[in-house]
């Protein structure tokens, strides 16, 4: 997301696998110890969808997100919130061999959202509509390591186009090396994903 905003910006590496956990005293800006975080101008902001709206409204030259204004919005913030809310949980629920039916949990069942991401993707070139927007990197990203890592979201051809189309963007490419990077120094994770 920072990337494709082409703004400057700081990581601060956040191991929440480490052995030791991670210090108590980041709480303060997450109160579960989780990632992603942000800070901007003072301001926490955490959760992926939260934070993805922030950052595409704080950022609004960039044009990732429809105003609010803009009847594009409804899908644009749907499928923001669907990938926090629905598509994660289900699928980190099937990978770790929960079973449930559809009205067990709130974020219904499995079958359910790869039906849902399917038509969507074969409706639209984009995770809400014809154009790229900061859903995209949100999706792009948790259906990339759910099929290729975890591979537990089956490899269907229209998300491998999507897929396709969403890494030849300059960002995403920068975003991966940065990414591959941070595994070189940081070769405990790379072992921590190898063994999910």
């Amino acid at each position: 997301m920072l990337e494709e905003l082409g703004v400057e910006y700081a990581v601060r590496f956040v191991n929440i696998h480490a052995p030791q956990s991670v210090d108590e005293n980041y709480r303060a800006i997450q109160p579960h110890k989780k990632v992603p975080a942000i800070v901007h101008k003072g301001t926490v902001v955490t959760e992926r969808a939260a934070i993805t709206i922030y950052l595409a409204d704080a950022f609004s030259s960039a044009g990732l997100a429809p105003t609010a204004d803009d009847p594009r919005r409804a899908a644009y913030l749907t499928m923001l919130v669907y990938c926090d809310s629905v598509f994660d949980p289900c699928v980190t629920a099937r990978a770790r061999g929960l079973e449930h039916g559809p009205s067990d949990y709130s974020f219904g069942a499995f079958e359910d959202v790869i039906r849902n991401v399917e038509a969507r993707l074969t409706e639209h070139p984009y995770a809400a509509g014809s154009q790229f927007t900061a859903a995209d990197t949100q999706l792009g990203s948790s259906l990339g390591f759910t099929m290729n890592v975890l591979q537990v979201v089956p490899r269907k051809p229209v998300f491998e186009a999507y897929l396709e189309r969403v890494s030849r963007r300059p960002a995403h490419r920068r975003a991966q090396e940065l990414d591959a990077q941070l595994l070189q120094v940081h070769p405990e994770v790379a072992r921590q994903l190898a063994q999910r």
